[in-house]
């Protein structure tokens, strides 16, 4: 008889208990695991505040330039060119009254002077006319109050009539006047005392941006001399298109940028109500808050924010503020150390001009000329921790 054994169920369930979490556990090595935790990327520089640690001193060298952004109707920044220039009273054409030869030339270009300083002498016929025409005028004034003073007294003796005195007194009337107009004339000459000169002055302080006097040569009536500026006394136009002219107004605040960086604060003064001929420019007269940098024939940008024309108020920085910092958009806010990269979001770009529609807030300062070098540095740090 055939012994037939029944397999034990316990220990084949045994078995299959231990395979089973074999092959979960070899699964579990081979295959990810849906329910694990994903891995965590480690923050790049720009997933958080970075904040950067930059000298003062550092900010000057690099000419990295830091604005203050101000809340303004989206769209209104308009960027042009512009040229500094003189106020109306702020340069003087200094002439000769005169022709003749310069004999005599005290102030060099780029020395100050004072109003009413000499500046040369021009030694001339003219002048020898205009100072003897005076002394004549005075001789005859000096004649005329004798004859009237005798003839007065004649008068009151009972002796000569009351027609000659009137005659006398009607003649020094005459004298007199003559008199004043050789004087003036002498005055607004500058005849020199000797009278043989005319002397060339100033009528304005400043210091001297231009000269072609010298010494010797002859010179005719009105002939410019000297140019002279006046400190502080300087103004800033920019040409604008027309469309951008109608939408500024005086008092429209601006920023001037410098060749070197630095930026100055100005206000609109005037918009000209035409444009030229040739350029089709409108030009904005921008007085600066302070001009103490400014140099009359520099040439400038400037970033006016316009009052009209923008819509809803919105936040508005040079485009160069903006930079991409793995793959995102920042801008580098000042803080007491440094800087910090602040993610933004862009609306529109033109005209050298980005729109923030969010992550940045009025009143902050950042950085916007030569910011890519901010950006440097960052992307530098982070390569440095990787």
């Amino acid at each position: 008889m055939e012994d037939r054994r029944q397999p034990s169920w316990p220990m084949l369930g045994g078995i299959a208990a231990v395979a089973a979490i074999a092959a979960f556990g070899i699964a579990r090595w081979t295959a990810p695991d849906a329910s694990a935790p994903a891995p965590v990327e480690q923050p790049s520089a720009a997933s958080g505040p970075v904040q950067l640690k930059i000298p003062q001193a550092y900010l000057q060298t690099a000419n990295i330039v830091v604005e203050k952004v101000a809340a303004a109707g989206m769209g209104t920044d308009i960027l042009a060119p512009a040229t500094i220039a003189s106020t109306p009273q702020g340069e003087a054409v200094v002439v000769a009254r005169a022709s003749g030869a310069i004999t005599q030339i005290n102030k060099r270009l780029g020395d100050s002077v004072r109003a009413g300083e000499t500046l040369a002498l021009v030694d001339s016929l003219d002048a020898a006319t205009i100072s003897a025409d005076r002394s004549v005028a005075a001789a005859k004034v000096d004649l005329a109050r004798r004859t009237y003073n005798r003839e007065a007294g004649l008068f009151k003796q009972g002796v000569s009539p009351r027609e000659d005195m009137e005659a006398a007194q009607s003649a020094l009337a005459v004298a007199q006047a003559e008199a004043s107009r050789a004087s003036s004339v002498a005055s607004a000459a500058r005849v020199t005392g000797n009278g043989r000169s005319v002397s060339v002055v100033s009528p304005i302080a400043g210091k001297i941006t231009a000269q072609t006097a010298t010494l010797g040569s002859y010179v005719d009536p009105q002939a410019e001399l000297f140019r002279v500026a006046a400190s502080n006394a300087a103004q800033v136009e920019a040409s604008v298109s027309a469309d951008d002219a109608r939408r500024v107004s005086p008092g429209d605040t601006a920023t001037i940028v410098l060749g070197s960086g630095d930026t100055l604060a100005g206000t609109v003064r005037s918009v000209t109500p035409t444009v030229s001929g040739a350029s089709q420019a409108a030009t904005v007269v921008i007085v600066p808050a302070g001009n103490g940098r400014l140099l009359v024939g520099q040439g400038v940008q400037v970033r006016i924010r316009a009052s009209t024309g923008g819509g809803k108020t919105g936040i508005s920085v040079p485009e160069e503020a903006v930079q991409s910092l793995n793959g995102k958009d920042v801008v580098f806010v000042r803080t007491k150390d440094g800087f910090r990269a602040q993610p933004v979001l862009v609306g529109s770009r033109s005209g050298g001009v980005a729109q923030i529609l969010s992550g940045l807030q009025a009143g902050a300062s950042v950085a916007t000329r030569n910011a890519f070098l901010l950006k440097a540095e960052a992307t530098k740090g982070s390569e440095e921790e990787e």
